[in-house]
């Protein structure tokens, strides 16, 4: 199994269930990854292997002169080792987890393996050229895993090809170790909370933007950031700064940077928002309705399909903070039928996102082509 990444967000976390999941059903699972992180720990507490091997990464620094010949370089370098851990290991079935490793996606079935892709990503707003190149190495794979039927789609339009090898398979997403107690009566002043990466593509300025114009309009409300910036992205953290200070909400806007354990988090906030303009899937959506808190996501990519088209929480267009301000307003003025909603979205969340079931799956998956 190859994954990108040793931390622990969103594809982190999946990429560590789609690993148990395997595991748990006998398999003798390798991991390999480019680099350590709080991800090895927790593999190998349940007894997978891990090793570190070269992995180039797909980044959009590709797409400039410079960075292209520095993916290229990273990518001859890295072929010996994998073809070394290919040989090694001998496996049944190679896992690739998500589309910007496509070097394990291509050395896997020239070695002649059965391969597993899991794509996590739904390029929508990219040129097709570059949704093709992103699409093409997924030729390699015998099945394409994707977490949402948006992600589905936009792999198709790019290679309709790969129509008859994508699999569905929603998230498993743990809720907390306690179950969350009946909602109380919303706090004075009230709490909001974001959970994910502080990037664009989450929308962290969206929802600072929405709290602006609340605080503006007379609500009392405060939100909390809980997630740090990508290496790289640091100029984004200093965007959000500003525009905190733009809108003297020093005392209003709180970042808490990552946190490994959001249920606090969730289980003192009122409303949890998801208002990303780019998000295949969703995982903190399924979070918050596990938490039983009221969730507002935006109608970004698979984000309605975590809430099944806004039966379980409000959806509101991606990147529109005034929309994002009154569908807060509303759930705030609205607060005992937001909370009859929440309660209903918990019981979905816990069935149709559940970890036990999306191990089922992936094992089942890994049976069949292994």
């Amino acid at each position: 199994m190859t994954h990108p990444s040793a931390e622990l967000y969103g594809s982190d976390r999946i990429f560590l269930e789609s690993a148990l999941a395997l595991a748990g059903a006998g398999w003798r699972v390798v991991v390999a990854l480019p680099e350590d992180g709080p991800l090895v720990g927790r593999l190998r507490e349940h007894g997978v292997e891990v090793v570190f091997c070269p992995t180039p990464v797909l980044r959009k620094a590709a797409l400039r002169p410079r960075g292209f010949l520095k993916l290229l370089a990273e990518t001859l370098a890295a072929v010996r080792p994998a073809l070394g851990l290919l040989r090694r290991t001998r496996p049944d079935v190679v896992y690739v987890n998500t589309v910007t490793v496509p070097l394990w996606l291509v050395l896997a079935r020239l070695t002649r393996h059965a391969v597993v892709a899991h794509a996590h990503e739904a390029e929508d707003g990219a040129p097709w050229p570059v949704r093709f190149a992103l699409a093409a190495p997924l030729l390699s794979a015998t099945r394409v895993v994707v977490n949402s039927e948006a992600t589905g789609t936009v792999i198709t339009r790019a290679l309709p090809r790969l129509r008859h090898r994508i699999r569905l398979i929603y998230n498993g997403v743990a809720g907390p170790a306690e179950a969350p107690g009946a909602r109380r009566e919303r706090t004075a002043p009230a709490r909001i909370v974001l959970v994910g990466r502080l990037s664009p593509r989450k929308g962290t300025d969206v929802a600072v933007r929405a709290v602006a114009e609340l605080r503006a309009g007379g609500y009392d409300v405060v939100l909390e950031l809980l997630g740090s910036a990508f290496t790289g992205y640091e100029w984004y953290e200093r965007q959000i700064d500003d525009l905190v200070r733009e809108h003297d909400l020093a005392d209003v806007v709180a970042l808490r940077g990552f946190r490994p354990d959001v249920w606090g988090a969730y289980r003192e906030a009122d409303i949890a928002l998801v208002p990303s303009r780019f998000e295949p899937f969703g995982n903190t959506a399924v979070e918050a309705q596990l938490a039983g808190t009221p969730v507002i996501v935006s109608d970004a990519q698979g984000l309605p399909e975590t809430v099944a088209h806004g039966e379980f929480g409000r959806i509101v267009p991606a990147g529109d903070a005034r929309a994002l301000a009154a569908a807060i307003r509303s759930a705030l003025e609205n607060w005992q039928n937001t909370v009859r909603t929440a309660e209903r979205a918990r019981a979905h969340a816990a069935s149709a996102f559940s970890p036990q079931r999306y191990r089922d799956d992936i094992a089942a998956l890994a049976g069949e082509v292994g």
